[in-house]
């Protein structure tokens, strides 16, 4: 069974993170908190009540960023197709050096929300710990 779980829930923990720009590119990344710890390979990344995938990636300093925001965990490993992080920044009207809110709702589910918006996540119980060893050896 599903629980939805608002921003502000007791349980959620939230982080300021900025948007910044990819290298000199025009295309956004987050930039997130160095204390923030996240699980290697793909988590789900909500932005604007829909869940996608993504990896955080680590630059040449240490810092957790996330580039890209993909479909599906697949697409999210292999940088595959178009990356929905630019376009729920410019649905927003969001500039760089701008702070947005993370939300830390489960190990690997993030939820990314603008200033003064409000988020109600779905969280979901994980598999079994025997289906995602499985899951995990076949990635391998």
């Amino acid at each position: 069974m599903s629980d939805r779980i608002p921003h502000d829930h007791s349980s959620v923990s939230t982080h300021r993170a900025t948007l910044a720009r990819a290298g000199r590119t025009d295309r956004p990344k987050i930039v997130l908190p160095e204390d923030l710890s996240v699980p290697e390979g793909p988590v789900r990344i909500v932005l604007d009540g829909r869940t996608y995938h993504t990896l955080v990636d680590v630059d040449f300093d240490g810092v957790p960023e996330v580039r890209g925001v993909y479909e599906n965990a697949r697409m999210a490993r292999e940088r595959e197709g178009s990356s929905h992080l630019a376009e729920w920044v410019e649905e927003r009207n969001l500039e760089f050096g701008r702070s947005v809110h993370v939300d830390v709702v489960e190990a690997d589910l993030l939820g990314v929300r603008a200033p003064g918006e409000t988020a109600v996540y779905t969280a979901s119980p994980g598999p079994d710990d025997s289906l995602a060893d499985i899951a995990r050896n076949l990635d391998e």
